[in-house]
């Protein structure tokens, strides 16, 4: 008898467990595009068209391979809609299957809908661990026992003495652990930024755009520009691209942002990654390998590596310690609307306009963009946590709930109280005119606090820390920020106020 393999479509690995002793002559892997997956929240066009063109891909290179593979297209007349009827469907339709292998999926939603599969489809469902990531939930849970603080950097110091990536014997290479301190450097004026190369795109590619702008037209997004590799050898030629003309300067201008830079020298690889495309040990061990040939430094090496097995793998690790309670949690009791402007960019603030519209063109915008401009106005503007929640989920192609949910719940919003971020990410617009150009182009004046053309920023910051003082103030980290408030006069206390609730009610928040 063989086994029915269904494979999701963000495992998209050869070496994932659910086909490490798949038998071509006895099993049938099945692959689905399913409608229920696609708009359980209404995903970016181009997620949606990046996901199901690297599955058919995928699919592809497994039958060549030799294996029967029962693709499910969503524009098939027999179309299903949902993976459990697919998975039903194709168990009556094939003879001699005796029972369901999946490797276990990313999010709790589906995971818990997998965990009735047995009874509902009366046959063995087998859930195998997803390997490709570098700590099992068991070991991270183990780990976070006993802890007061799940802090990242400790965890991050575990992982590096497992990996032995950046180590010299017990001792990180260049005597120290973390070189973030370092990577905090405005790009200069007259800065070029590396030439970010498109893979061509196959005919498959040019079938699943057409058929996602026709099923899918009315979700956020476009498909004028679609950049994304969808099989594994352009993944790693993207890969290489970055390690060789874009890491080197990668942590000097990690957070750096400017007007119509959209990618700078972030590497692009985190959508292969979180879909299977490539492997967090490769990715890294290719950075180190450029550190050690001397064409990348250390700092710009560590900050890199960091993200994937410290960053990730710890987001990862916390979601399924914490979960399903951690998605309720609202700490700040932030109950406010999100924006219209998140969806069309329509917005006099330029930081969020450049944010918005690389967000919407390429179903991407870096990890300063989502924390420090969109994210920290969602948090200073106290829009509820499952609207942005929803939002971020949405809008990026990398985003799966395992990944998104912590960072933007817990490091944006701060609603986990504290289990992700020690304090809130809050910032006035000093911090994004320090980090990049965005306020010379702004209708709103950065360097003013109150009044008609004062920067938003500035208003929500103080109006924030005054709504939320209570909760905030004993915080050891934010000391200095409520001394700078005790400072302010009852009238400037009241103008702030004031000015911040008519601004909430013109973007629509009240």
């Amino acid at each position: 008898m063989g086994t029915l393999r269904l494979v999701l479509g963000d495992q998209l690995s050869r070496s994932l467990s659910s086909l490490a002793d798949a038998d071509p002559k006895r099993d049938v892997v099945l692959m689905a595009e399913v409608a229920e997956e696609a708009t359980y929240v209404r995903h970016h066009k181009q997620k949606i068209a990046f996901l199901f063109s690297a599955m058919r891909h995928f699919a592809a290179e497994l039958e060549a391979e030799g294996f029967t593979v029962r693709y499910r297209t969503i524009d098939d007349p027999a179309n299903r809609g949902s993976l459990v009827e697919e998975v039903r469907a194709t168990l009556t339709s094939e003879k001699g299957l005796s029972g369901v292998c999946v490797t276990a999926c990313g999010e709790y939603r589906l995971a818990q809908e997998i965990g009735t599969w047995e009874q509902e489809l009366g046959c063995p469902v087998s859930v195998l661990d997803d390997d490709r990531f570098l700590a099992t939930p068991a070991a991270f849970a183990a780990w976070a026992q006993g802890r007061k603080q799940l802090t990242m950097e400790y965890f991050y110091r575990e992982m590096r003495k497992k990996t032995g990536l950046l180590m010299d014997g017990a001792d990180p290479v260049g005597g120290q652990w973390n070189y973030d301190a370092e990577n905090r450097k405005k790009l200069p004026k007259g800065y070029t930024p590396p030439h970010r190369p498109a893979p061509t795109l196959t005919q498959q590619t040019q079938n699943v755009l057409a058929v996602v702008e026709e099923r899918f037209g009315d979700h956020f997004g476009t498909l004028t520009d679609f950049r994304y590799a969808v099989t594994r050898d352009d993944a790693l030629r993207a890969l290489d691209h970055f390690i060789e003309d874009c890491l080197p300067n990668f942590g000097d201008y990690q957070d750096a942002m400017a007007t119509g830079e959209d990618f700078l020298h972030h590497s692009l690889v985190s959508a292969y990654l979180n879909a299977g495309l490539l492997g967090p040990l490769e990715i890294c061990e290719a950075a180190e390998e450029a550190y050690q040939s001397g064409a990348a430094p250390l700092n710009a090496v560590e900050g890199f590596i960091r993200q994937i097995i410290g960053w990730r793998e710890f987001i990862r690790g916390l979601y399924w310690l914490k979960m399903p309670q951690y998605k309720e949690t609202n700490a700040l009791k932030a109950t406010n609307a999100l924006p219209e402007f998140y969806w069309t960019g329509e917005t006099d603030m330029h930081c969020m306009a450049e944010a918005i519209r690389a967000t919407r063109d390429y179903a991407y915008a870096h990890h300063i963009q989502r924390l420090m401009v969109t994210g920290n106005f969602a948090l200073l503007a106290g829009v509820a946590p499952e609207a942005v929640n929803e939002w971020y989920l949405i809008v990026y192609a990398d985003a799966y709930e395992w990944v998104q949910l912590p960072n933007t719940h817990g490091m944006a919003l701060w609603a986990d109280g504290g289990i992700v971020g020690t304090k809130p990410y809050a910032a006035s617009g000093a911090y994004i005119n320090r980090m990049s150009n965005y306020c010379s182009s702004c209708r709103y004046i950065v360097s003013k606090k109150t009044g008609e053309d004062a920067c938003p920023f500035n208003l929500l910051y103080w109006d924030f820390m005054m709504r939320n003082e209570k909760k905030l103030r004993a915080n050891p980290r934010m000391g200095m920020v409520f001394r700078n408030l005790d400072k302010k006069t009852d009238t400037e206390k009241k103008t702030i106020r004031k000015e911040s609730r008519a601004l909430l009610q013109s973007f629509g928040v009240l």
